[in-house]
């Protein structure tokens, strides 16, 4: 069937299309607008607010109905606009990435789009071509392909042409692999989901969706506050039943506190602080995916990132240079004297094929860097390369591991192994001189030479000699240098890891480079510290399920690894109860990316596939990304933690007014209208407004919430208890002062009423810090909360102070010495807790002395 020379003809190109199928990977199906906007519904807290809401409409109260209606569209609608925004720029990010491939056709060579390609095709590639599809190399000359999308290996692989097996990877391509240098021609036996790329997106389909932190975090609120409404509705009607009151107004009590109960601003406060801290990510080159992802990565306890592309700069970089005896450090310039280095770069870019396109250096890595490592000390490149004019080349091969060039000048130039080069010569340059290549020398390089392998450096020599008779003849060498690289970290990497060290955050380097390799790299980053583990696929392998659950806090790193591995990692993680974010630019990344809690791809360099399973995108590349991703993260979590302070307190407050006043045989203090209408001056904007609080202090110097906690933990519940308490009965003590000094139930009720509010927005500001006292609270920082303040107030005075609302509201005005007792209670609470705060810590500070 295949031409091996003239490639397919049209009509073989219809039969492979109909057997084997288009050449694309199949992505998950996409959601639809109207599934997007219906899922913004299924929340468990949305769904108590329609029940709150039917129930409020049952009263007759159309006001509290619409409001929370209101809310809840308006929750979806902004959860709906962010993720349906995300889905049609992933989109657009996908086809900027489509390729396209060089086929032989009917004896043409013909450029088509990839997806065009079929089984049986004969593919051309050159550098800086994407490979279309999997197939066996049938010609090469010096290919070398980036495999690091599927394997995470930094450095290109050598290929050879097939003969024997077409199955070894040293003599096959892959689809979305990059060509580095060289060119092949290749014979396509695999398309679309058949190809590597393909099976790895498949498995990502058998990795379930999972609830973040955020969403179980909530249910669980939800559950809590289903079960206390419905306590709080039998709890006030029994009691009110037995004590003689009428039933028909116990069970509107009961029911109007049990609605009182419901935080209804909550899914608003949550979308609009989740939506905050997405555009703030957008602006620093994050996009976010779903709204609830940013709070699960400021909840993260493990960052798994891979290494190539993402901590590295997945580009090779010189790092030392062996010459004259002496191994110089050329990270930096200062202190070097060039012309000591000179020969050893001049023979970097002569014995080179780097191509420039469009300013752009295309070829071999390792290429690269001998160009870029020249433009770093010299700055004549293009000058000096343009008065050289090549005769000849003898091209790199895995057999050979050396290149030589041979230029009019009549002088060879040659690169390869050590051990090669070395061999070859007979001569080395020493201070500008050339001497004998002793037994004693070769030596010393050949130590030289372990010591930066050992350090995970890539070693190449460089060398030269004579051509006598226009012949490239590499015996008798000068042997002029080593050259050290290594594929370097991103700027700001290191910063990054330790920010995520203090914050209590593990960061973990997983990839498919060698074991020494990863060991340097981490080390450099600080990933590894002195008590880790740095263990490679192979000894991953021979770890039992429980030898890896005791092991998998130690371990820092993991090399030599495969998608499968990085599957069960990332399982080992969250049996363990950390939240896994997981970092990754490859099809080999996408699996993990899927599993883990958060998965994070990357924008420029991420692979379709990457980006379809990702919860979020880093349009950088950049590592130091996540950092604020979990900063915005614990933002928002610790801004929600404040908004359920403020709510639920509110709400007991505004149910034990009530429920100890049947205790003591009191009327109650509040009737059915104020409650409902306090519940909404209270409950919506303020509450709103705390969500939008700034950063805290020190919000990354203190561990994340893990999964397995509550969203009540670390004192949480106990807080909100005690100031419920106060100001449920502070709004009572006012109550049983106007109401025995005056008589007048309706006066008494007033100042409760405006009691009650005012306890809720001064605790309002209480819940700006759950670490300071009120007294020591910037109260100013956000002028959203004191503005729904002023209007909160607002709101309640035109009900006590208009005379057609008086009547409605059953309120009456308020007289200045009203007004005294109402103040003096309602300061009473804060003022006395910051005192005593400040009483505890003078008290533990003496201790200390």
């Amino acid at each position: 069937m295949i031409n091996k020379i003239d490639g397919l003809t049209s009509k073989e190109v219809y039969m492979s299309y109909n057997r084997y199928g288009a050449n694309k990977i199949e992505m998950k199906k996409k959601i639809s607008p109207i599934k997007i906007f219906l899922d913004q519904f299924g929340d468990f807290m949305v769904l108590i607010l329609l029940a709150s809401t039917a129930i409020s409409l049952f009263m007759g109260d159309i006001l509290e109905g619409v409001t929370i209606i209101s809310i809840v569209v308006v929750n979806a609608i902004l959860g709906f606009i962010q993720e349906f925004r995300t889905e049609r720029t992933i989109e657009k990010l996908g086809k900027l990435a489509s390729p396209h491939g060089t086929v032989i056709r009917d004896g043409k060579v013909i450029v088509i789009d990839a997806q065009d390609v079929v089984v049986g095709d004969v593919i051309l590639l050159e550098a800086g071509d994407r490979v279309p599809a999997d197939g066996y190399i049938i010609d090469e000359t010096d290919l070398k392909v980036d495999e690091s999308l599927l394997s995470g290996e930094s450095c290109a692989v050598q290929k050879i042409v097939a003969k024997n097996d077409k199955n070894k990877d040293v003599c096959r391509v892959y689809m979305g692999t990059l060509v580095k240098n060289g060119c092949g021609k290749v014979v396509v036996d695999k398309v679309g989901m058949e190809t590597s790329m393909g099976k790895i997106a498949n498995m990502i389909q058998n990795v379930e969706d999972d609830f973040t932190p955020l969403q179980k975090r909530l249910e669980s609120l939800g559950k809590f506050i289903v079960l206390i409404c419905v306590g709080i509705c039998l709890v006030v009607a029994l009691t009110g039943i037995l004590r003689g009151e009428p039933v028909m107004d116990m069970l509107i009590s009961g029911i109007t506190l049990a609605v009182a109960a419901v935080p209804e601003g909550l899914p608003a406060v949550v979308t609009i602080a989740l939506a905050i801290g997405v555009s703030r990510m957008v602006k620093k080159s994050a996009l976010v995916k779903k709204l609830p992802s940013v709070e699960t990565l400021g909840c993260a306890t493990v960052i798994c990132s891979d290494k190539t592309g993402t901590i590295t700069k997945n580009m090779m970089d010189v790092r030392r240079i062996y010459i004259n005896n002496k191994s110089i450090n050329v990270d930096g310039v200062k202190g070097i004297d060039i012309n000591k280095l000179s020969k050893a770069l001049k023979i970097g870019v002569l014995c080179n094929n780097v191509r420039i396109s469009n300013n752009e250096l295309i070829g071999d890595a390792t290429e690269i860097a001998l160009i870029k490592v020249y433009q770093k000390f010299l700055n004549d490149y293009d000058t000096f390369i343009n008065s050289k004019n090549r005769i000849k080349e003898i091209p790199f091969s895995s057999e050979r591991k050396c290149m030589s060039v041979l230029y009019d000048d009549n002088v060879i130039y040659t690169k390869g192994a050590p051990e090669v080069i070395l061999d070859k010569s007979s001569k080395i340059l020493l201070e500008g001189e050339e001497v004998a290549l002793t037994s004693s020398i070769k030596a010393r390089v050949l130590m030289e030479n372990k010591k930066m392998a050992n350090n995970a450096l890539r070693v190449i020599a460089v060398a030269y000699g004579k051509s006598y008779d226009g012949s490239v003849d590499e015996k008798n060498l000068t042997f002029v240098a080593l050259m050290a690289m290594m594929d370097p970290p991103r700027e700001g990497v290191l910063e990054a890891v330790n920010e995520c060290r203090n914050a209590g955050i593990r960061t973990i380097m997983i990839t498919g480079d060698n074991k020494e390799t990863a060991i340097a790299i981490a080390k450099e980053v600080n990933i590894l510290g002195k008590d880790d583990l740095a263990i490679s696929g192979k000894e991953l392998d021979a770890l039992t399920e429980q030898e890896l659950d005791n092991k998998i806090e130690h371990i820092a790193v993991f090399a030599r690894v495969t998608s499968k591995h990085k599957l069960r990692i990332v399982g080992a993680l969250k049996n363990k109860g950390e939240i896994v974010a997981m970092t990754g630019d490859g099809v080999n990344d996408a699996p993990a990316i899927k599993e883990a809690d958060i998965g994070i791809s990357m924008g420029i360099t991420g692979t379709d596939v990457s980006k379809e399973a990702a919860s979020m995108i880093l349009m950088d590349d950049n590592f130091s990304t996540i950092v604020h991703a979990v900063e915005e993260g614990r933002v928002i979590y610790s801004n929600i933690r404040k908004f359920i302070r403020y709510m639920l307190a509110c709400n007991i407050g505004e149910v034990l007014s009530m429920f100890l006043a049947i205790l003591a045989g009191l009327p109650f203090p509040l009737v059915p209208i104020q409650i409902l209408w306090v519940n909404l001056a209270t409950d919506g904007l303020p509450a709103i407004a705390l969500g939008l609080e700034p950063m805290e202090m020190g919000i990354m110097n203190s561990p994340p919430k893990k999964d397995s906690r509550n969203i009540f933990s670390d004192g949480l519940l106990k807080m909100i208890f005690v100031r419920g308490l106060i100001i449920g009965v502070t709004t009572l003590a006012v109550f049983y002062t106007i109401v025995t000094i005056t008589n007048d139930i309706d006066r008494a009720r007033t100042g409760a009423f405006m009691t009650l509010v005012i306890t809720q927005l001064i605790h309002v500001l209480e819940c700006k810090s759950e670490k300071k006292s009120f007294i020591k609270i910037n109260l100013l920082n956000n002028k959203f909360l004191l503005l729904s303040i002023f209007i909160s107030m607002a709101m309640m005075l035109i009900v006590v102070y208009i005379p057609n609302l008086q009547s409605i509201f059953k309120t009456v005005y308020m007289s200045a010495s009203d007004w005294c007792i109402v103040l003096g209670f309602s300061l009473l609470g804060p003022v006395s807790a910051g005192i005593s705060s400040m009483f505890v810590k003078t008290s533990g500070a003496h201790k200390k002395i």
